[in-house]
């Protein structure tokens, strides 16, 4: 059946033409694979422009440099491209009509002819790449353009002069060695080695990369499908599209049966979770940073149809990954230029990363792997078949992450409470550190002027879906979560609230825990340490005016009626509101508890969500009988008080 019509907004013209499309095969999206080779050569198409004079870089128009500065900017449109280019004419087994890679064999040769420390762009040199030893950002692009050369070997590393063959070798050799940043960024040597390896260049120094990438992430994989990112908690979608991508794809090219039998499970383990944030519209979940890469999260579901290890039926990869691709594409996230700007369907700087330049959003390469499969594969050819937001609700945790995802067939939005997933950046990242996250709404910008003009309480950015004290003025922020027990139904952590300027609130611990059925959300939060009469804030959804609808209820502890709040702008658009509790903290000894129960639907003319269910507190916890009858009770244990970081007794109870 195709898409609900209340998930379709007016369509933006696609800057270039595409082929008719095909009900018949495609009754979701009419999309086939002749679409996603129109957007490849379109988006190659109007990149070409933009290079240097012998195409050794690519420099594209943007509203600021990264901070590795022009060079590496340009190299880095380069290689993404070239990313691009080869999954374009891999997987066409060589056919390039378009002449992709005759422009990007050219820029291996001037890229590499005198590689420099220069950080910028001169006329004197307008080609030269950066060296990786000197620039580290030229070390993730080192991956895109040796995945393309291991892609594209027989059309176009086999034809290079020998001269240039060794230049480009020198340029990725430094890319062996250990990483600079701990992260998965060790996964960038292992791409690397694959492809000097399987090219006879320096195969022991190849493999040792190879290996001590693999032994790295180890230490991180967290079971059921997840690794974090680091010694940390960041879980996101890098865990698809990165942690995953590297290793399986290498293995799979590698003809590496061991491998795969290890990497494969766990993506097939990965993508039974990572397949559910995506909205019955096509949106990814915007959580977690390098938003820009769009359709890259589109990656590993791609790879575990061209690896056979996923729980998707074939037709549902290509309604997941077409329904993507054209989610952002018929929102205008691609100028009229035939440009990904730096956001998320228009530009957005918010959402930006220090590292982030004019080229980073064609990262977006990533999702056209599923080029990579013969047109005759089922994944091309099959019927596309629902995704899981529009077959059944669903309240289920992720894995060991401390998130807990939240879908409705009726509208097919998704929603993921964050109790256990924390940026690695010291300051509260908003695309980390709120509760709550949908398929139609996005964080409230710090410090972005206001749409209309009206000042925010306190005279300070209102985050969403955020719990704080109110503390001379200010509201604190949510520090480092750390998750209690987990259930079908509900999510729990603890955190020590922390002042606007980042330091910790010693003695004050908050335990909060999210309750949900269908639509509804039963909101907790436990508050123990503060002094008497100390004020706290609940914020709801920040919702655009054309958005869903979002409500929020008080139950206990707060003192005022929800009051819609101005709150500026998210990705979705400018002139969001949002609802806003207060109330006070008491004298009790075992803390003062704060219970509020939200909502966030597009379905039309919801009902009031006080309707949605019956609760009852007792000394044990909270009762909760939701509309249809279903029962559950969610038990609140006293969390620790003190700074020291130990944890209590999550909430718990049965259905």
């Amino acid at each position: 059946m195709p898409e609900h019509p209340h998930h379709l907004r007016p369509q933006h013209p696609h800057p270039f033409p595409l082929p008719p499309e095909d009900r018949r095969r495609s009754a979701y999206t009419g999309w086939t694979r002749a679409h996603w080779e129109a957007t490849a050569d379109g988006l190659l198409h109007a990149t070409a422009p933009y290079a240097s004079p012998r195409h050794g870089l690519i420099t594209l128009p943007g509203p600021r440099p990264s901070s590795s500065g022009p060079r590496s900017d340009g190299l880095e449109g380069f290689a993404r491209t070239f990313l691009l280019a080869a999954l374009r004419v891999a997987g066409s087994n060589g056919r390039d009509p378009h002449a992709h890679l005759s422009r990007y064999a050219e820029g291996l040769a001037a890229g590499t002819r005198s590689p420099t420390t220069a950080r910028e762009l001169t006329p004197a040199d307008p080609d030269s790449w950066p060296r990786i030893g000197t620039i580290r950002q030229a070390r993730v692009e080192a991956a895109s353009l040796a995945l393309g050369l291991r892609l594209t070997r027989p059309w176009l590393w086999d034809t290079l002069d020998d001269s240039v063959r060794a230049r480009v070798a020198d340029w990725l050799l430094p890319a062996l060695g250990p990483s600079p940043v701990d992260n998965n960024w060790w996964l960038f040597g292992l791409t690397v080695g694959g492809f000097l390896r399987a090219a006879g260049i320096e195969t022991v120094r190849a493999q040792a990369a190879i290996d001590r990438a693999l032994t790295r992430i180890e230490d991180w994989y967290r079971g059921d499908g997840w690794y974090s990112d680091g010694d940390n908690r960041a879980f996101d979608h890098y865990n698809a599209w990165a942690m995953h991508f590297y290793p399986v794809l290498h293995a799979h090219l590698a003809g590496d049966l061991t491998l795969l039998a290890t990497y494969g499970a766990r993506l097939h383990a990965q993508l039974d979770d990572c397949t559910r944030p995506f909205d019955a519209n096509g949106a990814p979940l915007p959580f977690g940073r390098s938003l820009t890469y769009r359709f890259a999260a589109t990656a590993a579901p791609w790879l575990g149809a061209l690896t056979g290890h996923t729980p998707l039926t074939p037709g549902a990869t290509r309604r997941l990954a077409s329904g993507t691709l054209r989610h952002f594409l018929d929102r205008g996230a691609v100028t009229r230029d035939g440009l990904l700007p730096l956001g998320w369907y228009g530009p957005y700087v918010p959402m930006l990363q220090s590292y982030s330049g004019p080229a980073s959003p064609y990262w977006a390469a990533k999702g056209f792997l599923g080029l990579l499969l013969p047109a005759g594969h089922p994944a091309w050819t099959d019927p596309e078949a629902p995704l899981p937001a529009e077959t059944a609700d669903t309240a289920r945790p992720l894995g060991p992450t401390g998130l807990l995802l939240q879908s409705t067939a009726s509208d097919g939005l998704v929603r993921l409470h964050n109790h256990g997933s924390n940026s690695t950046l010291a300051a509260p990242d908003p695309y980390y550190a709120r509760f709550a996250y949908s398929t139609r709404t996005g964080p409230t910008a710090d410090g972005e002027p206001l749409s209309d003009g009206e000042p925010l309480p306190d005279h300070q950015p209102l985050p969403d879906n955020h719990f704080g004290l109110l503390l001379d003025g200010h509201l604190t922020t949510r520090g480092p979560a750390t998750p209690h027990a987990t259930g079908p139904d509900r999510a729990s952590s603890t955190h020590t609230p922390r002042h606007a300027d980042g330091s910790d609130l010693p003695g004050i611990r908050i335990l909060s825990a999210t309750l949900v059925h269908g639509r509804a959300e039963l909101r907790v939060h436990l508050v123990t340490g503060a002094a008497p009469g100390t004020r706290v804030r609940q914020t709801g959804w920040a919702t655009t005016p054309d958005g869903p609808t979002a409500q929020l209820h008080p139950v206990h502890g707060y003192d005022t009626p929800p009051h819609p709040t101005p709150t500026g702008s998210t990705l979705f658009g400018p002139g969001t509101r949002t609802a806003v509790l207060e109330g006070s903290t008491t004298s009790g000894p075992g803390g003062t508890l704060f219970v509020a129960l939200a909502s966030l639907t597009g379905d039309p003319d919801p009902a009031p969500v006080h309707t949605l269910a019956t609760t009852h507190l007792t000394g044990h916890g909270i009762h909760v009988t939701w509309q249809d009858g279903t029962r559950a009770q969610l038990a609140l244990p006293r969390p620790p008080t003190g700074d020291d970081g130990r944890e209590g007794q999550g909430p718990g109870g049965k259905r």
